[in-house]
């Protein structure tokens, strides 16, 4: 088992028990994740409709190491937006990949359109 830092849909995909969350169910013990992606995941939640109380639960629950966006992550995340603007990326995309770097480990996501940037962080598709 390895390191990783888990992007929200990795996230998202364990909790809904999407294609590929066995990948990050048994990352999970071993990783990181960033307090924007952290937001994210529970904006999604919120969104379906999950109350307050079971999405602090499940957040809570969540046995990854959660990391504060630090100045030096959100300068690397500002760093990454031309690179990946053209392929659609979110603020919440690059604070995942700027933590990467950061930590030197590989970067956890079911999205797609991650393969279509070249950075220094490493990109693992759970799909």
């Amino acid at each position: 088992m390895s390191e990783r830092v888990l992007d929200a849909s990795a996230v998202l995909a364990r909790i809904f028990e999407e294609r590929g969350h066995e990948v990050v169910r048994d990352a999970l013990g071993e990783s990181y994740i960033s307090t924007v992606n952290l937001a994210e995941v529970a904006s999604k939640l919120a969104d379906r409709g999950y109350a307050d109380e079971s999405i602090g639960w499940i957040l809570r629950d969540l046995p990854a190491e959660i990391v504060p966006f630090s100045t030096t992550t959100a300068i690397e995340a500002g760093r990454l937006r031309p690179i990946t603007r053209t392929s659609g990326l979110s603020l919440g995309d690059r604070a995942c990949l700027a933590l990467a770097v950061e930590l030197g480990l590989p970067a956890l996501t079911a999205d797609r359109r991650w393969t279509h940037v070249r950075t220094r962080a490493k990109v693992e598709m759970i799909r």
